[in-house]
């Protein structure tokens, strides 16, 4: 007895009284507060030639610190060090957002703890995240019949439907080696790991071609199906992209559809980065036809600009996604009996998982749906100015007219290699720090890429960048670079 009250002493540190808890709540909002405070004036991107190796100068010991010494430790090392995606100057990738009010989510789902796995354990939980699905799929367009699962992200979500639409043809082993698979190039690369992972490397990859907005082109799809049926393969999923991370372009998306349900194929749309968009009239009629996927991937934290580690998948069918999923254990006996509601622990690769409703539930409920719809009209209209104004600066030329919020771009220097141009515009940029961009690589050529998806990005910011831009590559050609 005198060991277990030595032990429970020990221990106590994990468990703060009601001064330490508020103590420590003080500093880590001041932090937060402080670091709010100076985004305008903060970079956004930050080179360290340490890259931060003071972290292993404080190791993990047998005795606690104080918070304030690993504030300022966070402070020094990860908060002010590499890419600042809190910026609304941050145009490179798919910045993700950070909603403060899916802070406070994510503080109350830590917190309190609570299990939103399985209906037994949390009735209320499941049923918040289920009724998040059932507003995207209202918004994507899909029937009752409609299940989903909140994930990490847009990879995992991928995964999941792949899975799904493997179960639900019967594909694996001998068969895996005659089904088909319909993509483009611009086809994100999480596919390629979901299809090592399910086991279907094996599978034959058909890359559709694209038009000049470097979307898919319905009648090489359906040409390709008709001569693989022809040749005895056996065609099984197409791949749609509602926004390409690549390019930000949307494939024609009720085409591929139809002929995809002409056909017999499973039809899977990744609309991580694009898909939201359908909440501003300003996409309506470029993603028309997401209602005829039978699955379909989206990230709030992307285009709804929660933080990091927030994604969706819907499945039309929920009992092929039930059917991929379900599992059943002894320990878990009564738990699964006579629940009213099928939970996340039945739809997913998950068991054990964060409360991550309560991140997109928050905002949602406390700012409502039109600020959102907003935001993203905004994104869609300053992607078209940007493509309008950087036009007007001498050298610089466009890509197609954006489909959403993502603009591709490139300067022809008078003399010299236009890749090696942009490449050293972008490290130039990227030093300077006051804005970020990235690139990719597009019909052989180095491109730059406008991102314009935070929540915080507005017409100011988009100036800045421009005039960034344009003062940058002017300078690399008086110099002669």
């Amino acid at each position: 007895m005198r060991h277990l009250k030595e032990l429970e002493q020990a221990a106590s540190p994990l468990e703060p009284d009601a001064t330490q808890r508020r103590y420590l709540v003080e500093q880590v909002m001041a932090y937060v507060e402080d670091y709010l405070a100076g985004q305008a004036g903060a970079p956004v991107y930050t080179d360290d030639a340490a890259n931060s190796r003071a972290i292993y100068d404080s190791p993990i010991t047998e005795d606690g610190v104080d918070i304030v010494e690993l504030l300022a430790l966070l402070r020094e090392n990860v908060d002010s060090i590499g890419l600042n995606t809190k910026s609304g100057r941050h145009l490179g990738y798919i910045p993700g957002g950070g909603l403060y009010h899916s802070a406070l989510g994510d503080y109350l789902a830590a917190a309190l703890n609570r299990y939103a796995g399985l209906f037994f354990a949390c009735p209320g939980g499941v049923r918040v995240e289920n009724m998040l699905l059932r507003w995207m799929a209202d918004m994507v367009g899909y029937p009752d019949t409609a299940a989903g699962n909140l994930s990490s992200g847009g990879s995992l979500a991928n995964l999941t439907a792949i899975v799904a639409a493997r179960d639900a043809a019967g594909i694996g082993g001998d068969t895996a080696g005659r089904a088909v698979i319909y993509v483009t190039e611009h086809v994100h690369h999480c596919i390629d790991k979901a299809l090592h992972i399910t086991g279907l490397d094996r599978a034959v990859r058909h890359t559709i071609p694209v038009d000049s907005g470097y979307r898919m082109k319905p009648g090489a799809l359906a040409a390709a199906i008709e001569a693989d049926q022809k040749a005895d393969l056996q065609p099984w999923l197409v791949i749609g992209s509602a926004g390409t991370t690549n390019t930000g372009s949307v494939d024609p998306l009720a085409e591929i559809g139809q002929i995809a349900a002409g056909h017999g194929l499973w039809y899977h749309i990744d609309g991580a980065y694009g898909a939201f968009f359908a909440l501003c009239p300003e996409a309506k009629t470029v993603l028309q036809g997401m209602e005829q996927s039978d699955s379909i991937v989206l990230d709030p934290h992307k285009t709804l600009f929660l933080p990091y580690g927030s994604g969706a998948l819907l499945v039309k069918d929920r009992q092929k996604l039930y059917n991929a999923f379900s599992a059943d254990a002894a320990y878990l006996t009564t738990a699964l009996e006579g629940v009213e509601e099928l939970s996340s622990a039945e739809l997913s690769p998950e068991l054990t998982r964060h409360f991550r409703g309560l991140r997109l539930w928050l905002p949602l409920k406390l700012a409502g749906v039109a600020p959102f719809r907003a935001a993203l009209s905004e994104k869609i209209q300053l992607a078209r100015y940007f493509y309008e104004q950087i036009q007007t600066i001498d050298g610089f030329e466009v890509g197609p007219y954006p489909d959403l919020s993502i603009v591709i771009y490139r300067y022809v220097p008078p003399r010299g290699d236009p890749d090696a141009f942009n490449r050293r515009l972008m490290q130039l940029v990227q030093q300077e720090g006051r804005i970020f961009i990235s690139p990719t690589r597009v019909d052989g050529h180095f491109v730059l890429r406008a991102a314009i998806v935070s929540y915080n990005t507005h017409l100011a910011e988009v100036a800045e960048a421009l005039e960034v831009l344009g003062r940058t590559a002017n300078r690399l050609v008086s110099e002669g670079n």
